[in-house]
C-alpha cells in the first residue's frame, strides 16, 4: 500500500515556528525594556505594602488606635496642603522606585562546584581525623562537611584561598609528623603552586589555612631608617612583625615591615649563616649587609671563596679593609681577623680593669663576610694548608664582646662541609631559593609554617633569628653594579650607597688610620683578579698583644660570654 504524504504544515512549518518564537521573544524583551520603570515601581509598591503590613502586625494592639489616628491626621494635613496630594504621590512613587530597584545578588554560600570541592576535601581528611572508637565522629564518609568547615573563601578560578577546619580533640596536633601529613594533603587538594600558611589552634582544636600573597620584589637597596647595631635583612608579612620602615618602592614610597637583625655586645644572635641555591641571592644578601654596615661607620672585611668578583665594587672604598678571593689572601685575612679579635678583647679587658670605657677602636664594629668557605676549604686541603674555617673560631666565640660580627654564606649542597664552630655560633639563619622542607628544617632548626613554593624570585626565602619564629623573607635587590645584566635603576641605587674610594697612596706602606685593627703578620691585600683598583690600601700591621695578656683577655671573654 502506498504511503500518504504528510501534511505540508508538518513538513515545512518548522522554520515558520522558529521565526515565530524569535519574534515573540524579541517582542517580550522590548516590552520589558519599555515597561521596566512600571515594573520597578510595582515591585517597590509591593515591598512597601509588605513592610507596612509587617509593621502593623508588630505593633501592639493597645497602640494601634493611636497609630491609626495619627496616620489619619497626617493624611488629612497632606490633603489640605497646596499641591499636597501631588507631592505625596511623587514621594510614594520615588520611594517605590528606590525600593524596587534591582540589587546585585549577594552570594551567601558556595555554589555547586565549590561545594563539591569542599566535599572532596572533607572525604580526604576522614582517615586522618576519625577513629573507629569515636561514637559520633566529626569526620565520617558521607558526613556533612558543613559541621567541620567554616570561614572558607574561593578565588576566581574556584580554588580555596581560606579555610577553617575544626578537628576532633584526640588528633595529635602537637606532633610535627601528624601536622605535616595534614598540611601536605591540604596543599595537594587545594592547588599547588601557591604558598599556604597553616595556623594551628591547639587549644580550640582548629586549623586555619590561607593563601599568602607574594612578597614584593620591587624594593631595591637604599638607606633604611635604622640605628647602629641594626641591619635590615629583608622584608616580610605585615602581621609577622610589629615594626615598619619607610622605603622607596618604584616611583613612590610606603611603609614596609622589615626583618631587623640586631648585632653587638647585647645581641643573642651576633653571627649569621645564609644558605641558598646557586643564583638564589646569597651574594645579594651579603652586599646588602656590607652596605648597611658601611652606612653606620663599620669596618668590612670580605673573603670570597668562589672568586667570581661579586664584591669588586667594594674594593678600595672607605671602611672596606680588604676583599680577598684567593686561598693565600683568605688565610692571611682570617688570621688577621682572629688576632684583631684577641687585640680588641685585651684592650677591652684592660679598660674594664682600669674602670674606663673601652677604646673607640674597640667599639668600632668589624664585619667579616665569608662567601662559600667550602671552596676555600677544598683549595686549602689540596695545598695541605689549614682550613680557613678554623681561623673563625676566635671571632665566632668572642666576637660579640669584641664588636666583631661574622656572616657566612654557603650553598645547600655543600652545607655539610661547614665546621662545628660555624654551626654552633651562627644563631641567625637565612635560607634563600627553592628548598625542601627537610633542608629548611636542617638549617633553620624547625620547618616553616608555610608550604615552600617550587619557584621563587632571587632573594626570596626564610629567616629565623635565634629561637624566634620562622618568617618569610625577601631581600632587597642589591645586584653587582659591575654586572652587565644589572638594570640601570638597580645599578644606580647600589652605586649611590657605596662610600668614596680611598686615594691611592704613593707607596704600599699602610696608614695606621685606615683601620683600628693591628696585626703582626703581613696584612691581606686584595686579589688582582677581583679588584678594579690596582693599588688598594692593605690592612695596617701593628704590634700584637703579648701572649699572656691575650690569654687573660680570652679567659675574661669566656666569662662574659657564659654570663
Amino acid at each position: 500500500m502506498a504511503r500518504r504524504p504528510l501534511p505540508r504544515i508538518l513538513t515545512s512549518g518548522g522554520a515558520s515556528i522558529t521565526r515565530g518564537r524569535e519574534v515573540v521573544r524579541t517582542a517580550a524583551d522590548s516590552a520589558t525594556d519599555v515597561l521596566h520603570p512600571l515594573i520597578t515601581v510595582t515591585r517597590g509598591l509591593r515591598k512597601l505594602a509588605a513592610a507596612g503590613r509587617a509593621k502593623w502586625a508588630a505593633t501592639p494592639k493597645e497602640r494601634r488606635g493611636p497609630t491609626l489616628f495619627l496616620t489619619a491626621v497626617c493624611l488629612l494635613a497632606v490633603a489640605l496642603m497646596p499641591y499636597g496630594p501631588l507631592l505625596a504621590l511623587i514621594t510614594v512613587m520615588a520611594a517605590a522606585a528606590w525600593k524596587g530597584r534591582e540589587r546585585p545578588v549577594e552570594k551567601t554560600g558556595p555554589d555547586e562546584a565549590e561545594a563539591e570541592r569542599l566535599r572532596a576535601l572533607y572525604e580526604a581528611l576522614v582517615p586522618f581525623f576519625s577513629v573507629p572508637e569515636d561514637p559520633s565522629p566529626l569526620f565520617s564518609h558521607g558526613g556533612a562537611w558543613s559541621a567541620a568547615f567554616s570561614d572558607f573563601t574561593f578565588d576566581d578560578d574556584g580554588r580555596l584561598t581560606r579555610l577553617r577546619i575544626a578537628y576532633p580533640a584526640y588528633f595529635p596536633d602537637g606532633e610535627p609528623a601528624s601536622r605535616a601529613r595534614i598540611e601536605q594533603l591540604l596543599h595537594a587538594k587545594s592547588g599547588r603552586g601557591r604558598e599556604y600558611l597553616f595556623e594551628w589552634d591547639e587549644e580550640g582544636n582548629q586549623l586555619l589555612m590561607r593563601v599568602l600573597p607574594a612578597l614584593p620584589t620591587s624594593i631595591v637597596a637604599q638607606r633604611f631608617v635604622t640605628v647602629p647595631g641594626e641591619t635590615v635583612l629583608g622584608f616580610t608579612d605585615a602581621e609577622a612583625v610589629q615594626r615598619t620602615v619607610p622605603v622607596r618602592d618604584g616611583d613612590g614610597s610606603r611603609d614596609a615591615p622589615p626583618v631587623v637583625w640586631r648585632t653587638g655586645p647585647r645581641s643573642t644572635e651576633p653571627h649569621l649563616l645564609a644558605v641558598g641555591q646557586p643564583g638564589s641571592g646569597t651574594s645579594t644578601l651579603l652586599r646588602s649587609v656590607a652596605l648597611q654596615a658601611l652606612q653606620h661607620s663599620g669596618d668590612v672585611l670580605v673573603v670570597e671563596g668562589c672568586g667570581t668578583g661579586e664584591y669588586a665594587c667594594l674594593v678600595g672604598r672607605d671602611g672596606v679593609l680588604g676583599v680577598e678571593c684567593g686561598p693565600d689572601g683568605a688565610l692571611a685575612a682570617l688570621e688577621w681577623a682572629a688576632r684583631e679579635t684577641e687585640r680588641r678583647l685585651a684592650a677591652a679587658h684592660r679598660a674594664r680593669t682600669a674602670g674606663e670605657p673601652a677604646p673607640a677602636d674597640v667599639r668600632r664594629p668589624l664585619w667579616i663576610l665569608l662567601d662559600r668557605p667550602s671552596v676555600l676549604r677544598d683549595l686549602a686541603a689540596a695545598d695541605g694548608r689549614t682550613d680557613p674555617q678554623e681561623l673563625l673560631q676566635v671571632p665566632l666565640r668572642h666576637g660579640r664582646a669584641a664588636h666583631v660580627t661574622v656572616v657566612v654564606a654557603e650553598q645547600f649542597d655543600t652545607v655539610d662541609t661547614l665546621g662545628e664552630p660555624v654551626r654552633a655560633h651562627t644563631r641567625a639563619r637565612v635560607t634563600l631559593g627553592p628548598a625542601t622542607p627537610g633542608q629548611l628544617a636542617a638549617v633553620l632548626g624547625t620547618p616553616p609554617h608555610t608550604t615552600p613554593p617550587p619557584h621563587v624570585p632571587p632573594g626570596r626565602g626564610y629567616v629565623r633569628l635565634g629561637t624566634g619564629p620562622v618568617l618569610r623573607l625577601q631581600v632587597p635587590a642589591t645586584p653587582d653594579p659591575y654586572d652587565e645584566a644589572t638594570v640601570e635603576p638597580h645599578r644606580q641605587a647600589v652605586l649611590s650607597l657605596l662610600p668614596n674610594r680611598r686615594p691611592p697612596s704613593p707607596s704600599m706602606a699602610p696608614a695606621p688610620s685606615m683601620a683600628p685593627a693591628p696585626a703582626p703578620s703581613p696584612a691581606p691585600t686584595t686579589s688582582p683578579s677581583t679588584s678594579p683598583d690596582p693599588s688598594p690600601a692593605p690592612l695596617p700591621p701593628a704590634e700584637a698583644p703579648r701572649a699572656a695578656e691575650a690569654a687573660e683577655a680570652l679567659r675574661a671573654a669566656e666569662n662574659v660570654t657564659s654570663g
